[in-house]
């Protein structure tokens, strides 16, 4: 069943008012919003309003899972730091945190739930993947250690288009018959390793090149750049998919490119675009909510769910002596390798693969993983809320600073522009008027950046006033900010 435009609307709609209501509610508390979405879908599904239903079969859900997938492989690579990356880091998330968990889950399906050999790796593949999604306010959260942050970031940035590549080969290994299957599993090899990646790269190196000679001529509006890196994307999908490329690699290899040439249009997207692609992807959680992830409990029994325990440790379980030998303190140690690993729609995006693709038993291989999703939800989604309350508690006096209301905000000082020059700030400085130089530029373009503005002090923009609060600014000076 697909949904007509009606239902498609008033879902959209009701995505947008619920997540924008709650979102201070989820921000403060740490309730997994994966988890809400799911409910909200159960709600406007087949057993609540019949607003949604969606089965395997729907080609409503193969174009959503289609948008889905491209929009969380060029989320997690245009918010990619390169400069950020060690090679030891990247390192430990390839082997330890993707590719060793991967195999051993992977074993794991064959040996205890008898699955041939191609599609236990599918499944393997699909279920080391960590979800940006649940981890989006772990991250976010000013308290974590930087390091932290910026290790599960790059995990979750990498360890898809890592993944990928081994479902897609399985798939096309099961379909291999004969001298004439062995040159298609070749030809299509060849166009997701080269075609699809240097069509990707080529048109986000195209789309720079013009974004510039306009910028430079004309300027753009930082939303409409946001926009414009949205249009990056699918084109490079589309471009890489019309030729027999792959269209996610091609998606990914464009966001890598705009990580690396052009720092503004990264954070215009941040700042605007990515609020629009997480609206899309709870969207495809109230679309999986309604009846599909609910099947996981279809195919509950022992074995199953000894399993499913097995794929939510084994993560883990390769980590803490690993990061333990490398040297890592217990609390960035414990963050990382408990905390850091949810499964959630990443891994059902991934699964999808080989449903449509037609491969035999795939449907259970999706069962299977919602139930995994499920249990990751719960596990996860809980820990992650535990600990944003406890850091948020241990901040002491900052956090009660942080409950205070704010006064209310004063009008501006007389003669005071909404932009201001040096010379201009340095005599509203000699007037008298207290003046507070704030630097809010993005993580990225600050750590890029030798030159620090003196005397400034540092407001992330995605956590600006809770850091302004626990500072105790004087609500009536005058901010003077720095983001160029």
């Amino acid at each position: 069943m697909a949904l007509d435009l009606t239902a498609a609307l008033a879902l959209i709609g009701i995505v947008i008012i619920v997540s924008s209501l709650l979102s201070g509610v989820i921000e403060r508390t740490g309730v997994p919003q994966v988890a809400i979405f799911l409910l909200l879908g159960a709600v406007l599904g087949p057993a609540g309003l019949n607003l949604v239903n969606l089965t395997l079969q729907s080609p409503t859900l193969q174009w959503i899972a289609t948008l889905g997938l491209v929009l969380v492989l060029f989320t997690d690579a245009i918010a990619m730091d390169l400069s950020q990356i060690r090679r030891r880091v990247l390192l430990l998330i390839l082997v330890p945190s993707t590719l060793i968990p991967a195999i051993l889950i992977g074993a794991s399906a064959w040996l205890l739930l008898g699955l041939p050999p191609l599609h236990a790796t599918i499944l393997g593949a699909a279920l080391a993947s960590t979800d940006p999604v649940m981890q989006r306010n772990l991250i976010r959260r000013s308290t974590l250690p930087v390091p932290v942050r910026e290790a599960l970031r790059l995990e979750a940035g990498i360890n898809d288009v890592v993944l990928l590549p081994i479902i897609v080969l399985s798939i096309l290994a099961i379909g291999v018959d004969g001298r004439a299957g062995v040159v298609e599993f070749t030809r299509h090899a060849i166009g997701m390793f080269l075609l699809g990646p240097a069509l990707g790269a080529l048109t986000g190196f195209v789309a720079i090149t013009l974004l510039e000679r306009v910028r430079n001529r004309f300027t753009v509006r930082r939303d409409y750049e946001s926009l414009y890196a949205l249009g990056v994307a699918f084109t490079a999908y589309a471009a890489a998919e019309s030729v027999g490329g792959s269209g996610f690699l091609a998606a990914f290899a464009a966001g890598i490119v705009i990580a690396k040439l052009d720092v503004e249009l990264c954070d215009c997207f941040l700042d605007y675009g990515q609020a629009t692609a997480e609206m899309f992807l709870l969207f495809t959680f109230v679309a999986f909510g309604a009846w599909l992830i609910w099947t996981g409990f279809t195919v509950a029994d022992a074995r199953t769910l000894l399993f499913s325990l097995i794929a939510l440790i084994m993560r883990t379980a390769v980590l803490v002596p690993v990061l333990t030998r490398e040297g890592f303190d217990p609390r960035t140690r414990n963050i990382v390798a408990w905390i850091g690993g949810p499964r959630g729609l990443s891994s059902l995006l991934l699964i999808l693969l080989p449903v449509f693709a037609g491969v035999p038993g795939s449907d259970r291989l999706f069962a299977i993983t919602c139930m995994v999703v499920l249990l990751s939800v719960a596990v996860h989604g809980t820990a992650i809320a535990v600990f944003l309350r406890k850091t948020e508690g241990s901040t002491g006096g900052a956090a009660q600073v942080a409950e205070a209301p704010l006064d209310p905000a004063p009008e501006p000082a007389a003669g005071v522009p909404e932009r201001i020059t040096i010379d201009e700030m340095k005599r509203l400085q000699a007037s008298g008027e207290p003046v507070i130089l704030a630097d809010v530029r993005t993580d990225r373009s600050y750590q890029a950046d030798d030159i620090k503005v003196k005397g400034a002090i540092r407001l992330p923009p995605d956590d600006a006033v809770r850091r302004a609060r626990q500072l105790g600014l004087d609500h009536h000076g005058t901010v003077v900010l720095y983001c160029a």
